[in-house]
């Protein structure tokens, strides 16, 4: 691992750690002032980035492959708990069954798979699948799966929310691990080294073959010619280029640079730092609710100034990104930021819509991993499309 990588997970480690101890002492500390309510959600906000930087740590040394098959498991989890609020019909059972058993695991296959074996067998990219995919499959495949089943009963309501699920926790999330698949600078820079190291040993296996067709002898056309050993050697090398230029069908070794995984942390931390600079404004000016049968804790100060904070954490960690210039940091900070707010509302209101607080309780103080996750959920395209045409120029 690289010294960027291990000082980003060590002054991750440092906040979480600092940020724990300054809650426990807080608490026990009433009579300062704080709020024990706002301790709490703080406290259970922390316990749940200890989970999510420690998977992510693990699956890190593991490899790329267990990266995605991390993301997958969790969108899993969070469409189970979306589909268990939304309404069903006992004829929608094989739909989901299909669902589950299809979409989201060749979703984010495409999203593991080499993308240097896949454009080789296939001509294109797995972006130009994986992109375009799910949605094709939700907005045409699905309705017709739904009409086949025989219930007509609220068919537009149960259709629409069955593929409002999908793309969010499915599809949304996938953007998430396709980070690690973009090609960025620093591995075009050693790819670039790499055919500069491999040409000398090309060139003189071609130098070795054609000083071996000058210095034939004149009967070769009639006796069997016996190669020289530097022909042999020509045919050892053209063999084991032959063999390294077919890639893995999985990017299965670690990632050893940490580019991509830097990448892949600053978005999370954005993402999580948002959510919590966006509580903090809205704590500190609540004279501008954005929709308080919605989400009452949401304020327009705590949107912007979240944003503003966002963009200003982003700078900072700058340096862990592919951006060019530290105002495309800034942009990603506050794009991140907002479809952060994006995803709480939109949950808010599907939670609301079906008379419940939460989506589940599998997480204490959480109700359910959506309900931590929504804002990644919704951020994860943006961001994935910032980078692919901002951080590679």
């Amino acid at each position: 691992m690289d010294i960027p990588t291990i000082s980003l997970f060590s002054g991750i480690l440092v906040l979480l750690a600092a940020a724990a101890l300054s809650v426990r002492s807080l608490r026990k500390h009433i009579d300062y002032g704080a709020d024990p309510a706002i301790l709490d959600a703080f406290r259970n906000r922390i316990r749940v980035w200890w989970i999510l930087f420690g998977l992510l740590a693990c699956v890190f040394f593991v490899g790329p492959l267990a990266t995605t098959l991390f993301f997958f498991a969790l969108s899993v989890i969070v469409l189970r708990e979306y589909i268990t609020l939304t309404p069903k019909s006992p004829a929608d059972h094989r739909t989901l069954f299909a669902l589950y058993l299809l979409l989201p695991p060749m979703q984010f296959a495409l999203v593991a798979v080499n993308p240097d074996w896949f454009r080789q067998w296939t001509g294109v990219t797995p972006f130009q699948i994986f992109s375009i995919l799910l949605p094709v499959c939700l907005f045409l495949i699905l309705p017709c799966m739904m009409a086949v089943s025989g219930d007509p009963k609220r068919f537009l309501e149960r259709t629409a929310k069955l593929q409002l699920g999908m793309m969010i926790c499915v599809y949304s999330m996938s953007y998430a691990p396709a980070l690690l698949t973009i090609d960025l600078p620093r591995f075009a820079d050693a790819k670039t080294v790499q055919e500069a190291e491999l040409a000398p040993v090309i060139n003189k296996g071609l130098e070795g073959t054609v000083i071996e067709t000058f210095t034939a002898p004149p009967d070769a056309a009639k006796a069997e010619y016996q190669p020289t050993a530097m022909t042999a050697a020509a045919n050892q090398t053209a063999a084991e280029t032959d063999n390294a230029a077919l890639p893995p069908l999985f990017r299965i070794i670690p990632l050893m640079d940490g580019k991509h995984f830097q990448l892949l942390v600053f978005f999370v931390v954005i993402v999580q730092f948002g959510d919590v600079f966006q509580y903090l404004w809205s704590h500190i000016s609540r004279r501008h609710v954005v929709a308080e049968k919605i989400n009452a804790t949401k304020t327009w100060e705590g949107v912007f100034g979240g944003a503003v904070t966002a963009a200003l954490l982003a700078v900072a960690l700058w340096y862990f990104t592919p951006f060019p210039k530290w105002w495309q940091a800034a942009l990603a900070g506050i794009a991140v930021s907002l479809m952060g707010f994006a995803g709480n509302m939109t949950m808010s209101a599907i939670k609301r819509d079906r008379g419940v607080s939460g989506y589940g309780s599998l997480i204490q103080g959480h109700s359910g991993f959506l309900d931590r996750v929504d804002s990644l959920c919704f951020a994860a395209p943006v961001f994935y499309f910032i980078v692919l045409y901002c951080g590679r120029g």
